[in-house]
């Protein structure tokens, strides 16, 4: 049975008292490991894992006095645990608990980040499968170019959003490592094997070398990560925005009973949904910044980067936790009006299909210049006389005698023009060929 998460499991990974739990996750098993190797006597390492707790006032309290949060922890759990507490965090420096456990942190909010963009991606599918020959206009520069589906819309979605899959599952990889190497990574206090036999247990990769911290370029990647599936999130959010205008009518988000849109205006169904996403977009980009800002640090190590990453990093994986799991709703519940897709495609007369009567006019023999001169001059009439595009070009002699009339009717032919929706569909959903 797959666990169904809520917005408070994200919330709760970055509170104080996962914070914290995660510390003694890594203090326990640094201690597990030197009693398996025979530096700290294994029942002052039992005693210790049957006694360890902690409570986060307490540490609070004693943090007013040290200003040193790892040591006000380290104080708090010696105090439940008595003599055997003098093996607690023996040989570590804090960037060692600190660090490790922000990896098992960071690796537990990419599990949720995954798990919401897999939520997202079926209710994309499944939208997409519903319109798949849903005929819309398409638009470049916002101006209708030519024919397309609902459907392909919806599965550019979807492909981007497993990319995103693919770039989540990478940094979580990146970001999986711990380090016990001491204050300058040099293992002066404990050998190379406790910070394997430890990062082992905690299910992590040691890192290959660092200083006193593990490297920044991997929170930055994390960060990446976030901020551009956050950008896609983004760009779906403003496409459903504009085709909500009112003068496109196509989409519109979903709109509650007893929801209101404006205190002035009752007609108001405004995409506040989508302009949230959009909005949240700009605040994980600005916070991969910081990320890239946290990477340089002097010599190995000082703590200019610690204070941005306790914003940045809860910030960041809440932020898009719920903007997927927005989105994840937006998509499944928006109203798609298919009349008033067809009402636009018809609106420019048929000019949108002046690339096939130009393409056909070339395959039989007219140079493109000339041709392209001859279609565009109707399409120009189209729009300025209002006149039907494909009536104009039957009456122009200059086409009609390279293109015979069957040829020309076959050129606005719609279903011509997405004959290889299926296929696209194929090639992104991995359909089996019938």
């Amino acid at each position: 049975m797959i666990r169904r998460y809520t917005g408070a499991d994200m919330g709760r990974i970055w509170s104080d008292q996962r914070r914290y739990e995660a510390w003694l996750q890594v203090e326990l098993a640094a201690l597990d490991a030197m009693a398996r190797g025979g530096i700290v006597p294994a029942e002052a390492a039992r005693d210790v894992r049957d006694r360890a707790r902690f409570d986060v006032a307490r540490i609070e309290e004693i943090e007013q006095v040290t200003q040193h949060d790892v040591i006000a922890f380290t104080t708090a759990v010696a105090e439940h645990v008595g003599p055997s507490a003098r093996w607690l965090h023996f040989g570590l420096t804090s960037s060692d608990v600190v660090d490790t456990a922000q990896a098992l942190q960071m690796r537990e909010a990419c599990d949720l980040i995954l798990q919401d963009l897999r939520g997202a991606m079926q209710a994309v599918r499944a939208r997409a499968a519903e319109h798949r020959h849903t005929p819309m206009i398409g638009r470049t520069h916002g101006v209708h170019a030519e024919p397309m589906t609902f459907g392909l819309k919806l599965a550019l979605w979807y492909a981007e959003l497993s990319r995103n899959v693919d770039r989540i599952q990478r940094a979580r990889q990146v970001v999986s490592v711990g380090k016990l190497s001491g204050a300058v990574g040099t293992f002066a206090h404990l050998p190379p094997t406790i910070e394997a036999d430890a990062c082992r247990s905690l299910g992590l990769d040691p890192a290959p070398v660092a200083s006193q911290v593990i490297q920044r370029d991997r929170h930055a990647e994390l960060l990446s990560a976030l901020a551009i599936t956050a950008s896609s999130l983004e760009k779906f959010a403003l496409e459903i925005r504009g085709l909500q205008k009112t003068e496109i009518g196509e989409v519109e988000e979903p709109f509650g009973k007893g929801q209101k849109g404006s205190s002035a205006m009752p007609h108001k169904r405004n995409p506040i949904g989508c302009e949230q996403i959009v909005g949240l977009a700009r605040l994980l980009r600005a916070n991969a910044g910081a990320a890239f800002e946290n990477n340089a640090l002097w010599h190995e190590r000082d703590i200019s980067h610690s204070s941005v990453e306790r914003v940045i990093l809860p910030d960041s994986f809440i932020a898009l936790d719920h903007m997927l799991r927005r989105f994840t709703r937006i998509v499944t519940g928006m109203v798609v009006y298919p009349d008033r897709m067809r009402e636009n495609l018809d609106r420019s007369r048929g000019v949108v299909f002046s690339g096939t009567v130009l393409l056909e006019l070339a395959r039989r023999g007219a140079s493109r210049e000339e041709a392209y001169e001859w279609v565009q001059r109707n399409a120009m009439r189209a729009f300025s006389e209002q006149r039907d595009f494909k009536q104009l070009l039957l009456n122009d002699p200059d086409i009609t005698r390279v293109l015979p009339r069957p040829d020309l009717e076959r050129a606005f032919d719609l279903n011509d023009q997405l004959r290889h929706v299926d296929h696209i569909f194929e090639r992104v959903f991995q359909e089996v060929a019938v």
